[in-house]
């Protein structure tokens, strides 16, 4: 059963060959059975998902019009609030909070009848590459465990990878969604800024940050993101529009005649030859599709990884700053006579990571009397640069391809210690994040190198992300066809466990 796709589940559902409590409870073993090596998970609701299921069920068997994936198992990236469940954002600072209230994206949901499994691991904060920089441990990559899923959401990436859930949801700063999948050899997408509510997601970086799908299939991702965008009205930056079509873009899938712009920037020198060869056989897929390929300019991406992190490191200074043990979370050092700035900085050096402290500081350093300008108000008009840049490209192409991530997944602590090479990590996946635009990965093959999955990534304007569902599928289509393997279609033997 958990070797469906979310999309045939979804159809054995609405047959009555199976019911959402036989399926969560299907996924709810499998978590069980490996979850202890893959380690995806935070937190199982094995009850509160099994009573979910239940009341699909009654509701299925009423005759009510239920969303076309109410029933299925889905796995929480924790960065998103749900009520009475505990919600840490992968930090100590939060261990044990129980939101009073649910996210939009959360109430989207289980409005959707949609069964939410429990909370899966990240970067603390979603700072990270890796889920390295977890404040509860790594998880590790259900393709060799001995190898890193890619971050920030890469317990919602190898949650899915290892079968433990056929939906996930992720969210993505600078390819925290599309970085993971590449690495774990699934789909992810990061819709448009603006697309899905942010109302009850952590914030990290707030004009960046963007929750968004898993699957292992382009359709299965299109079915979730319809469920969980839309306007909100809680959320002051969410766009007042129609959700565009994904779902019938990724059911169609035909690229015959549609201009595919290659970024010069993003490919050749500092990528994996193995990933270079997947990127280059994918698009003389697409060619033979039907498809025109033409390369793009896009001279400002060179700066873009330097403006994302002062950019991105600047607003979480500020964001963070609400952790004050003052409120909610971790308090430590109240004892008497503590002033409330000893007690303050005691609790945020107790609970926050290294990765996080250094990103509170630098961004502090970059917003400070004197360095604004240099650092801040520059990256900025970085970011300026690469919108201008996306806008002259799109004139030339409906959708940009590049690699998602310069190389496959690497060694668990190959970087921990090396920031820098970990930042390099989302050099191409980065410039979507800054422009505001949208974004996917889909498995492009293994590399020959080491036998992992590499990631393709498709970019389009802004609520234009049907046309990432429509390329996408019929690339996935077409090497499924060729070659039999570019998505996972059996949950895998997990390589180098203990």
């Amino acid at each position: 059963m958990i070797n469906k796709t979310a999309a045939e589940m979804a159809d054995s559902l609405a047959k009555g060959e199976t019911s959402s409590v036989e399926l969560t409870q299907a996924h709810l073993d499998r978590v069980a059975a490996v979850d202890g090596q893959v380690k995806a998970f935070l937190h199982v609701d094995s009850e509160g998902a099994l009573a979910q299921a239940k009341e699909v069920d009654a509701r299925r068997a009423k005759g009510e019009k239920l969303s076309p994936i109410a029933g299925i198992p889905l796995a929480l990236k924790d960065v998103l609030a749900q009520k009475g469940v505990p919600t840490t954002a992968g930090s100590k600072i939060l261990q044990g909070w129980l939101p009073p209230y649910d996210s939009t994206v959360v109430s989207k949901l289980k409005s959707a009848g949609v069964v939410i499994m429990g909370k899966t691991n990240m970067d603390e904060f979603a700072m990270g590459s890796s889920t390295e920089n977890s404040g509860y441990g790594p998880t590790f990559n259900p393709w060799d465990l001995t190898r890193t899923p890619g971050g920030s959401s890469g317990g919602s990436a190898a949650a899915v990878a290892s079968f433990e859930s056929p939906l996930a949801i992720g969210s993505d700063t600078g390819g925290s969604i599309r970085q993971p999948a590449a690495l774990t050899g699934i789909v992810g997408v990061r819709p448009t800024y603006g697309a899905v509510s942010r109302f009850g997601l952590i914030a990290y970086s707030s004009s960046l940050d963007q929750a968004g799908p898993f699957g292992r299939t382009v359709l299965d991702t299109a079915l979730l993101h319809e469920v969980m965008a839309g306007h909100d009205p809680k959320d002051a930056t969410s766009i007042n529009a129609p959700v565009p079509a994904v779902v019938a873009a990724a059911k169609s899938g035909d690229v015959k005649g549609m201009k595919i712009g290659v970024i010069k920037q993003l490919q050749g020198e500092g990528y994996q030859k193995g990933v270079q060869t997947r990127f280059d056989e994918s698009l003389q897929v697409l060619a033979d599709l039907g498809a025109e390929i033409v390369e793009v300019d896009c001279p400002s991406f060179e700066y873009a990884l330097a403006a994302y992190y002062l950019i991105a490191p600047s607003e979480c200074s500020s964001n963070l700053a609400r952790f004050d043990a003052m409120r909610y979370g971790l308090r430590t050092g109240d004892v008497d006579g503590a002033s409330a700035e000893a007690v303050m900085s005691a609790t945020r050096n107790a609970g926050f990571g290294r990765e996080v402290k250094r990103r509170i500081i630098l961004g502090t350093y970059a917003l400070s009397s004197g360095y604004y300008d240099a650092y801040y108000g520059s990256a900025q008009k970085i970011r300026t640069l690469i919108i201008q840049d996306y806008a002259k490209a799109f004139a030339q192409a409906e959708v940009l391809v590049s690699p998602t991530a310069p190389t496959t997944a690497y060694k668990i602590g190959e970087k921990v210690d090396d920031p820098m090479a970990m930042y390099l990590g989302d050099v191409a996946t980065i410039p979507v994040n800054l422009a505001g635009i949208c974004g996917m990965s889909l498995p492009a093959g293994l590399a020959d190198e080491d036998n992992l999955p590499v990631g393709f990534q498709i970019m389009a304007p802004a609520m234009q992300d049907q046309r990432l569902y429509q390329a996408g599928a019929a690339l996935e289509a077409a090497l499924l066809s060729k070659w039999g393997a570019p998505i996972l279609t059996k949950a895998p033997e997990l390589k180098g466990a203990k």
